[in-house]
């Protein structure tokens, strides 16, 4: 394996896992401090100030009219539309239920690649994601005992929507990705959703009663802004320019394994049998996953039969 992949790979990794310790800790602001409206609000303000501030000390690179368009839809479908659906969905339905139709994300992604960037459906490439959806499934199921919520076909279609939205995105604008820093594609994401999402989401940003927000709240809510938003982002497109997107959607199949053992370790829930074997399940898919054949090593071996 080359550098660069092994930079994608570390990125990703990374970035799961903040965001998988980022799950307990946001279950804690809402909705007791912040309604999840506000929240969300929060992390796009506090991630485009801090990237705007941060490409204030970076090489200065000029985006062409074009992709300063392409990057609004790319904001659009990775950022906007991905995050609104997914929140109105959880609102709707059972939290169990969001979580299993999340777990469909390699699937749709390796649909769309094989769509728009021609790259195979290897049954290697299949096995990898069924073992790890497994993993990812019978983790969550076995860790949302007691949690409220009716299933609701409705949430559950917006939250299968939002899951093509973010397949869009690691797909449609790899090569867009691919042209800029991490630095200057994420601060243009962010301040158009900054902008296109206060309409919708005002009202829960204006309905917080900010004086009830106590110092331990405040910290939480700036780890959330500045690890599991600001951080992660940033890591992100060091994997989508070194990696493919369905090993990239395959990470996320890590983060309900370190929220479950973030949980764990403090005391919210407890390790047994079935986590030890979901775990197992989840890291095999995400290796079967790597291990497949990629559109132009299929091509090349292809051109050497015909030899």
């Amino acid at each position: 394996m080359d550098a660069g992949k092994w930079r994608g790979h570390i990125a990703l990794l990374s970035a799961n896992v903040i965001w998988g310790i980022n799950t307990p800790i946001s279950k804690t602001i809402m909705p007791g401090y912040l309604p999840a409206g506000a929240l969300n609000y929060f992390r796009l303000v506090g991630a485009c100030l801090a990237f705007w501030l941060v490409s204030l000390f970076c090489k200065r690179e000029k985006v062409s009219k074009r992709d300063l368009w392409l990057l609004f839809w790319a904001a659009f479908f990775g950022v906007m539309f991905n995050q609104i659906l997914f929140l109105r969905g959880l609102a709707m339905t059972a939290p169990i239920d969001a979580a299993i139709v999340a777990t469909t994300a390699p699937i749709i992604t390796m649909i769309v690649s094989a769509m728009y960037l021609k790259e195979p459906i290897t049954w290697t490439k299949v096995i990898g994601v069924v073992v790890g959806m497994s993993g990812a499934i019978l983790l969550i199921s076995s860790s949302h005992h007691g949690v409220a919520g009716e299933s609701n076909m409705w949430g559950n279609l917006l939250c299968l929507i939002s899951c093509f939205s973010f397949a869009i995105y690691l797909t449609v604008f790899k090569d867009l990705i691919s042209r800029y820093s991490p630095v200057t594609i994420m601060k243009w994401l962010f301040l158009y959703g900054t902008i296109a999402c206060f309409p919708v989401l005002y009202k829960d940003v204006v309905s917080v009663d900010y004086a009830s927000l106590v110092p331990d709240a405040w910290w939480r809510i700036g780890y959330v802004i500045l690890f599991a938003t600001f951080l992660s982002y940033l890591l992100v497109p060091i994997g989508q320019k070194n990696l493919r997107p369905t090993t990239l959607s395959m990470y996320n199949y890590v983060q309900p394994l370190v929220a479950s053992f973030v949980a764990v370790l403090i005391g919210l829930d407890t390790f047994g049998l079935v986590k030890g074997i979901a775990g197992v399940l989840v890291f095999s898919g995400v290796y079967i996953v790597t291990q497949s054949k990629s559109r132009a090593q299929v091509l090349a071996e292809k051109s050497g039969t015909k030899k």
